[in-house]
């Protein structure tokens, strides 16, 4: 593919600073003035014509007759008329250019290569061992070197060289190119990529570039935890603020979220929860943002209006919208003037670096259960999941993360939807015989755990249990969870006022009825969707920077996915409190809060007993 216009832009400045070129022999006046105005017509995108001066020039100062074909061949370049540069390139002498003008030479050539479908000519120019690019032309020689890699069947060498590029690129140019690594990545197959995956240290650059591969080829693979070194900034006053390193408040922000009445209930949840931590944020002076809501529709025409008549609206960013659908279609637009931070996890989604996705995944839970029983010791598991979609998702990241960590599934059932008898589903764990190196992973509502733990316990299997948030109602019933006793679970830390920083979590409860029981996780996810707007950029430009948050310790990975490190907790007579050695690394407060008027949050509405799940 040829490199676009943005990546050739050294290419393009050559052509413009072409009428000041150094000469021993001295140019004249009229000499001057003719390769100004080559350059002027070239900076005017009238390639065509700056070609034609070029080549004249080259005519008539014959001491500089390769200096102005390389000129003319690089305009007719932009020109996209690799054709008719051709002829003029193969009259250049190499020997004669100066500068950067001879590397500038051989990428012409090697492009030239690749359009006549000679790749191993391009790879030859592309990989000389003397060659020394200037960082305004390397983009351009780390695309062709790719596309010359491709084209000789070296699909990871070119997956290698487009990754090398990813961080000089932006906005589109950037978005696209790491589309192209990762097709190049998926060509190479399931088995290929995993071989080379088993074989990488966990810090391999490489590595989550792999795993998205093969996450495109539908394979659920360990994905490494968060890197978690620094909460956000350290606290420096001025101006009267107390405001966090890298703390950037837009001064206009959009929520996306759909309105449909069965809708409604979840995006009130949502909303409350932002607002709520909006409000909270008053307590200094720090720059706030005005805040707009906007109905979505809940498909995608409706949420691709919502976005750009927020963008019309003055927006400088967006969060939401909340669907699959919406954020598909919102995030699949051919641009994105204003960053968007969506509510919402879509597989295969390309994000561009405008672009963020947040959502209270189950995977995360699972993969971080697996965790947490290969740090117990315990390397032998036995999964025992509801037929819920989301217990699904979790238990396949638990399997993938656990045999990464060098664990196995000794042993796996699937609980009946109806009934209350679960003696068939613990008989096929088999797990009667497991060894002090055993565990049990489960993932399924409150109610089946409370039904399946004593039937465990009949069978006389007293394995350590590991759960998903799904076990924990909501709120504390000790008489009913005393059948949880002993069950270890990882959950949002501000549900246990185990993250400080943030409002008390009880009297938040009492007064407003969203943040309780089955949708206390949404309000918290809204908490967290504000409390990121001012950090997404530090975020994504520091590895190992993290916010602490309602819904975990949030970090931002290579692909603009927030990751959510979660706290952990054990039913101790009946009762959800922290446990010791929790995943949960700090807690320092999530941010500044700033103060300035804002739009009041929309009145509560009552709200059904759902929990988030990244769909």
């Amino acid at each position: 593919m040829r490199p676009s216009r943005l990546v050739a832009s050294g290419l393009l400045f050559s052509l413009l600073l072409s009428a000041c070129v150094p000469s021993v022999v001295p140019r004249s006046p009229a000499e001057v003035a003719a390769a100004q105005s080559a350059a002027n017509l070239a900076n005017q995108g009238q390639f065509e014509q700056a070609a034609q001066a070029y080549l004249t020039l080259a005519a008539q100062a014959p001491d500089r007759a390769d200096h102005y074909k390389l000129l003319a061949a690089e305009a007719y370049r932009e020109e996209n008329a690799l054709d008719r540069a051709t002829p003029i390139v193969v009259g250049i002498r190499r020997d004669k250019l100066s500068n950067d003008e001879p590397v500038r030479l051989d990428l012409l050539r090697a492009e030239i290569a690749l359009h006549q479908h000679d790749a191993a000519t391009a790879l030859n120019l592309t990989t000389q061992p003397d060659l020394s690019v200037p960082p305004n032309l390397r983009p351009r020689l780390l695309i062709l070197r790719a596309d010359a890699l491709a084209g000789t069947g070296d699909l990871w060498g070119a997956a290698v060289n487009r990754i090398q590029l990813d961080s000089t690129l932006q906005g589109a140019d950037r978005a696209q190119n790491r589309d192209q690594a990762l097709t190049l990545l998926t060509k190479l197959g399931v088995q290929p990529l995993k071989q080379r995956a088993a074989a990488m240290q966990s810090g391999d650059r490489m590595l989550p570039w792999v795993n998205e591969a093969l996450g495109r080829l539908g394979v659920t693979v360990a994905q490494a935890q968060p890197d978690l070194q620094q909460a956000v900034g350290t606290l420096v006053a001025g101006n009267g603020a107390s405001v966090r390193e890298g703390y950037k408040m837009p001064a206009h922000v959009a929520l996306l979220l759909p309105g449909n009445d069965g809708l409604a209930p979840i995006s009130a949840a949502i909303r409350e929860g932002f607002f709520a931590a909006y409000f909270q944020s008053s307590d200094t002076h720090a720059p706030r943002a005005a805040v707009r809501v906007y109905d979505s529709g809940g498909n995608a025409a409706s949420a691709i209006k919502a976005y750009n008549q927020a963008v019309s609206d003055g927006a400088q960013m967006v969060v939401g919208p909340l669907l699959r659908t919406e954020v598909t279609a919102v995030l699949g637009q051919s641009s994105l003037p204003v960053p968007v931070l969506a509510l919402n996890h879509v597989e295969n989604s390309k994000l561009s670096s405008t672009a963020s996705e947040f959502a209270l995944m189950p995977e995360d839970e699972g993969a971080q259960a697996a965790d947490r029983m290969i740090e117990r010791g315990l390397h032998n598991a036995y999964v025992l999941i509801s037929g819920d979609d989301f217990a699904k998702r979790a238990a396949a990241a638990f399997k993938a993360e656990l045999e990464a960590k060098g664990g196995q599934i000794a042993g796996n059932a699937q609980l009946p939807a109806s009934g209350v008898n679960y003696g068939d589903a613990i008989n096929a764990l088999n797990a009667g015989s497991a060894g002090t190196d055993a565990g049990i992973f489960i993932s399924m509502r409150t109610e089946q755990a409370r039904l399946l733990l004593p039937q465990l316990r009949v069978q006389r299997i007293s394995l350590p249990v590991f759960a998903t948030s799904h076990i924990y109602g909501g709120s504390d019933n000790p008489t009913a969870d005393r059948d949880l006793e002993g069950v270890e679970f990882c959950d949002a830390p501000w549900l246990f006022d185990a993250q400080t920083g943030l409002p008390n979590y009880q009297d938040v409860a009492g007064q407003l009825p969203a943040a309780r029981s089955g949708t206390a996780q949404l309000f918290a996810f809204g908490m967290d969707a504000w409390n990121l707007v001012p950090y997404l950029d530090w975020l994504r430009s520091h590895p190992g920077s993290y916010l602490p948050g309602a819904t975990g310790q949030l970090a931002i990975d290579t692909f603009g996915n927030v990751k959510r490190v979660l706290t952990w907790l054990k039913f101790q007579d009946g009762v959800a409190r922290p446990s010791n050695g929790s995943l949960q690394l700090d807690n320092t407060p999530g941010g500044p809060a700033p103060a300035s008027s804002a739009p009041a949050p929309a009145g509560s509405a009552p709200m059904p007993a759902t929990q988030p799940n990244g769909g």
